[in-house]
């Protein structure tokens, strides 16, 4: 009796300490510090004074969205008279021009230029940089629309806090472009990409701003004072991630703040499909490891240590060191089955993992819930997706294989924005393995062909000799 509850109790500890250690434990200690953040939040004072802002958009073919983001420019509670526009063209081959021109016409208060630049997203935000005449600069992209407080509570946070020198907003998706979805899984598929963006940076980002170890600055919404955005590099173009490795510079380099503005709020498209979910993560992945080996190659070498002082590389160890031994417990907890453990003790630890995962999943949506406090209608909408909970688990557990994926890709692969799908992918995978087959097939039949002609052989020797 003690030899199996023994046995027991290291079975359940076995399986369930790796995530309760690596992520349930760390998502309760995020909830009480978020509850405590929430509750020291105080109303922003209105400013004396307001300074001109520059916003950075950069555009490729974006004909379809380019009129409702500068819309919401237009819209926004930040005088018109302090806002310049730098649109800067990486070689459009729609009608993004003429829609520029029609907004030019509509909203003849707003200062917008347009500048052509065929050398990459990089090279194009520099020169807007260069170009700009703003305190702050702000970069949006062309495919979103900020909510009309953004601009006003960006440059609120950068008044009253001048330890603050750049700052990602919030990203969430549409939510009206998600209900108006065709096709049940999609919709589904959108709904659950919409918790996972509220999570990354309500819960996720807001708790990394408290001690400065926010890992990117978002490149569809980060702001910058101009002050210390002229002290780096820019934007680096030889990486697929240029807005991380901005975010490096300026926070390893510089040893500037970086911090997330949680009541400043830009609206993206969902995911179109599967194909533009599996490459856009992987290029995340990607730049990551690739930003990551640019900055910290010689820092690498006692990652013991360096787990415990640097968070980067936490971070790295989390996400790529541990993904490998968290595939193969995933393949290995399948396989229990034939090692004589009961299909009973099996099940009952998988599901419990999976109710730690949807436990830490309710204490997210608690913490969002408070600070969707001032934008009413994301709140009532974000709180009708409480049993969306329970399928969080399922979606971050694809999400994982993507990254994994974009791991392998980026020891096999030379660094691109263009990288293969999922369908692309999965059809090399199965090719892959149909070659594999056919050629153990190809070979047993080779084999059964010899021992054929052999007992053929065999047989007729046997004849001539009873012939003799």
């Amino acid at each position: 009796m003690i030899v199996k509850l023994a046995n027991e109790i290291f079975f359940w500890a076995a399986w369930i300490i790796i995530p309760l250690l690596v992520e349930i434990v760390p998502a309760v200690g995020n909830f009480f510090l978020l509850l405590f953040k929430r509750a020291r939040l105080k109303k922003t004072i209105d400013l004396e004074f307001l300074p001109n802002i520059t916003l950075m958009i950069p555009v490729y073919n974006s004909g379809n969205t380019l009129y409702r983001c500068i819309k919401s420019i237009h819209d926004s509670t930040y005088p018109d008279r302090l806002i310049e526009i730098m649109l800067v063209d990486n070689g459009s081959k729609d009608n993004s021009f003429d829609i520029f021109q029609k907004a030019q016409i509509e909203f003849p208060t707003l200062s917008m230029w347009w500048m052509n630049s065929k050398q990459g997203k990089s090279k194009a935000l520099n020169k807007a940089i260069f170009n700009s005449s703003g305190k702050y600069i702000i970069n949006i992209d062309s495919d979103g629309i900020l909510h009309a407080e953004a601009l006003m509570n960006i440059v609120k946070r950068f008044e009253l806090d001048p330890k603050i020198d750049c700052m990602t907003g919030v990203i969430l998706i549409e939510p009206d472009l998600i209900e108006n979805t065709k096709g049940v899984f999609l919709k589904l598929f959108r709904r659950l990409e919409y918790m996972e963006y509220a999570q990354a940076f309500l819960a996720g980002r807001n708790f990394e701003s408290q001690f400065n170890s926010i890992y990117t600055l978002s490149g569809a919404f980060s702001s910058f004072r101009k002050s210390v955005l002229v002290k780096t590099f820019l934007y680096n173009t030889n990486t697929i991630c240029e807005d991380t490795h901005l975010t490096f510079q300026i926070r390893a380099i510089l040893k500037k703040r970086v911090a997330l503005c949680n009541d400043a709020i830009f609206m993206v498209d969902p995911i179109d499909n599967i194909n533009k979910f599996y490459t856009q993560r992987q290029r995340w992945q990607i730049g990551e490891l690739e930003v990551s080996h640019m900055f910290l190659k010689d820092r690498m070498n006692s990652p013991l240590t360096g787990y415990f002082s640097n968070f980067v590389i936490r971070l790295l160890m989390t996400d790529h060191t541990f993904a490998f031994p968290r595939l193969i417990w995933y393949f290995v907890l399948i396989a229990l089955g034939c090692m004589n453990y009961s299909f009973y003790y099996v099940g009952m630890a998988t599901f419990l993992i999976y109710l730690l995962y949807v436990f830490s999943s309710f204490l997210y949506y608690l913490n969002i819930i408070s600070f969707l406090k001032g934008f009413p209608h994301l709140r009532k909408y974000y709180a009708a997706k409480l049993p969306y909970i329970f399928l969080m688990p399922v979606f971050n557990l694809f999400a994982f294989f993507v990254r994994f994926a974009g791991i392998i890709n980026s020891i096999r692969r030379k660094s691109s924005w263009k990288t293969l799908t999922f369908t692309e992918e999965s059809a090399i995978v199965r090719n892959t393995v149909r070659d594999d087959f056919f050629a153990v097939f190809k070979f047993r039949d080779t084999l059964l062909r010899i021992l054929e002609n052999q007992e053929k052989e065999d047989g007729q020797n046997g004849e001539n000799i009873q012939a003799v």
